[in-house]
């Protein structure tokens, strides 16, 4: 059964348990090879499809990663369900690596696009497996700064390797590059069996289809999923929307928001397990909002690097606020569809967003369009003050 309250914040810090243990480390192998492996590749796939003669490949390779992707998440319970959370987690790591080895075996759109959906498969498999494992190795006490360091460990690999993919694919061509991309996951599967084993979780499973159709589960990742939709739009569109000529204003732009979502999910994460987490959710929305309607003045270089700023705590707090929030509403044993929950809304949400403010735009103008999703964001305000006003009581609806 799900957790009827929210666990209150601790009173004291003077013993409060270990966050980096052994096998929180050595998990973190995981997490770094799976990162690499994928966005070492993300943009080279695309690359390798056009130069193969691939007219319009490039963005059928990307939309058979990531349609594959949200598959993989919604199946990935039931897998953890069938197989354990090591099994599902080696078997990700391997569709993710094995198919990259094999990429420039053929120059066909076909087969490549066949390699991109076993990987999205894999990718989304060492997600869903990964995190409920990573939320397991986490003593609950400090679950969102362990959250927050885990959000950082991916994240220094991934903004490394996506550039890093493109340069070294220029230097030493794709046939190399592919074969790093695969590696890199592979090796990873050498730690799985050194991870703790938590294949007999604790708790009654929840199935996906009833994590939907749980409240204080599905509120939080519909707020999450808000602030995820302008995320999308924001890496898409911030640098066509912004004047060509400011081309240095959207690299700054595009590396001060990632940077303050990391530094605010951190601080989310320190001030929920001490303060609470559910407080923090609301505030989270309110300020990707603002951030977002800040960028309908495009043409304003100290209101663009502002607004990505503020939009990037707003959503560093979000994901740290609602994924802390939904683990510690159920038992260890669904952690898996929590994984799933919360990446399918990052997923979705990014997605729609980018998909649907293109279409928005191309009939209003990026700045009327900012705004728009601005206010498409506050609805989310309706499960956000809901779930606040019921994280207390007796009994979550």
């Amino acid at each position: 059964m799900a957790q009827t309250t929210d666990p209150q914040p601790a009173e004291s810090t003077s013993e409060r348990p270990r966050l980096v243990t052994r096998p929180l480390l050595v998990r973190f192998v995981s997490i770094i090879g799976a990162s690499a492996s994928y966005y070492l590749l993300l943009s080279v796939v695309p690359l390798y499809a056009e130069e193969s003669g691939s007219g319009g490949g490039a963005g059928l390779t990307t939309g058979a990663l990531m349609f594959a992707t949200v598959v993989g998440v919604l199946l990935s319970p039931r897998l953890l369900a069938r197989f354990g959370i090591r099994v599902t987690l080696a078997a990700g790591l391997f569709l993710l690596g094995a198919p990259a080895m094999a990429l420039t075996a053929s120059g066909h759109i076909g087969w490549i696009v066949a390699i991109c959906i076993v990987r999205g498969l894999g990718f989304a498999v060492t997600l869903v497996a990964g995190g409920a494992l990573t939320a397991s190795l986490i003593p609950p006490e400090r679950r969102g700064e362990g959250l927050a360091l885990v959000g950082i460990v991916s994240g220094v690999p991934t903004l490394a390797a996506l550039p890093l993919g493109v340069w070294l694919t220029a230097h030493v061509g794709y046939g190399p590059v592919s074969a790093a991309g695969g590696l890199v996951a592979l090796a990873a599967i050498l730690t799985v069996p050194a991870l703790p084993y938590r294949d007999a979780a604790e708790g009654k499973q929840l199935g996906l289809i009833t994590g939907f159709r749980t409240g204080h589960l599905v509120r939080p990742a519909v707020v999450f999923a808000a602030t995820a939709l302008a995320a999308g739009i924001i890496v898409t569109f911030l640098p066509l929307a912004v004047p060509s000529a400011s081309t240095g204003l959207v690299a700054v732009a595009l590396f001060v928001q990632p940077t303050a979502s990391t530094a605010a999910r951190w601080a989310a994460g320190r001030h929920g397990d001490r303060h609470g987490t559910a407080r923090l959710v609301l505030p989270g929305l309110l300020a990707s909002a603002l951030g977002t309607l800040m960028l309908t003045l495009t043409h304003n270089p100290i209101a663009v690097v502002a607004g990505v700023a503020v939009f990037g705590i707003g959503f560093g707090i979000a994901q740290n606020a609602t994924l802390s929030l939904m683990y510690s509403r159920v038992p260890s044993g669904s952690y898996g569809t929590v994984s799933a929950m919360w990446n399918f809304a990052y997923d979705a949400g990014m997605g729609a967003g980018a998909v649907g403010f293109g279409l928005l735009a191309g009939g209003t103008g990026y700045s009327l369009a900012f705004a728009c999703t601005a206010a498409l964001m506050l609805t989310a305000l309706a499960p956000a003050l809901r779930d606040r006003a019921t994280a207390a009581a007796p009994d979550l609806r």
